[in-house]
Parts: structure tokens; sequence; C-alpha cells
């Protein structure tokens, strides 16, 4: 996600009413080096959240072709590295939908990645825990939403 300039994010600001603006202001307090990454969120992505899930699933896409793949060790730190980014971009949002679908996509990815996780301890403990994380976050859902991120995640544990 790309952050807005500094002037793109005043023009904005100078649309929203009081209210609005001390909200964002209070939510933008609890963040200290991502505060243009969060209010560009905030003003111009929060009303499309499919649409920021696509572009977050994007960048993980991007992440993955990018990682080194000569060894597991540099396998291991870019996906922490990946996750670390996710999970402030879940911060950003704090819908429990969005951050249950981008843990599966992320999920997704780590299952594709070759050479495979599963000969390296580490990495299928992260997967592992992943897994173990989205299944208690989906039990927080809508039953709908259950049932539709249950065969999801049904189909990551096999």
């Amino acid at each position: 996600m790309k952050a807005a300039t500094v002037s793109q994010l005043k023009k904005e600001l100078l649309y929203r009413n009081p209210d609005e603006l001390l909200e964002l202001c209070l939510r933008l307090s609890k963040f200290k080096k991502e505060n243009k990454e969060l209010l560009t969120y905030l003003l111009f992505e929060a009303d499309d959240e499919a649409g920021y899930i696509a572009i977050v699933n994007t960048e993980v896409d991007l992440w993955f072709s990018e990682i080194n793949t000569t060894s597991y060790y540099y396998i291991k730190k870019s996906v922490r590295k990946i996750l670390r980014n996710l999970k402030k971009y879940i911060r950003y949002s704090g819908k429990k939908e969005t951050e249950v679908e981008l843990l599966l996509h992320f999920c997704q990815k780590l299952k594709q990645l070759t050479p495979s996780i599963q000969k390296n301890t580490v990495l299928t403990n992260l997967y592992l825990r992943q897994l173990v994380y989205i299944q208690k976050k989906i039990a927080l859902l809508h039953v709908d939403l259950q049932y539709d991120y249950g065969l999801l995640l049904q189909k990551l544990q096999e």
C-alpha cells in the first residue's frame, strides 16, 4: 500500500467534519511510524474493504514472489517479515473479517511455497500457529461467515 502525500491528506481532511477529525486523530495517536499509512487507509480505503483486501493480497503475492529460496534461513526471515507487515495492515483495518481473509491468503501462499515448508520445522510450526489463530478468529464471526471461512480453513489443514 502506497501512502498518500501530505498535500493529498490535507485536501481530504478539509472535507471531514470536526467529529470525524477527532476520531481519526485519536486513532492515529496509537501508532508511531505508520501514521501516514494509517491515515491513508482511514481516508481513502476504509469505505472499500474488499478493495483494501485485494490491494494487500496483491502485495503479499509480490512479497512471496521475491523470497530468496536458496536456503531455508532466507525463507524464514522473509516469511516472518511478510507476516509482520501483514499484521500491520490488519491492525489498520481492525475488522475481524479482513483479518481472517488476509491470514487465509497468507497461509495459502505459504503452503504453495517451493521448496515445501514441510521440510522445515520452524516454517511448519509458524504455518500451524497461524491456522490455529485463524480458527480462533473465525469462531468470533457471524455464523454464515464461520461456515464459509471454515471450508477454506479445512482445505488448508489437509
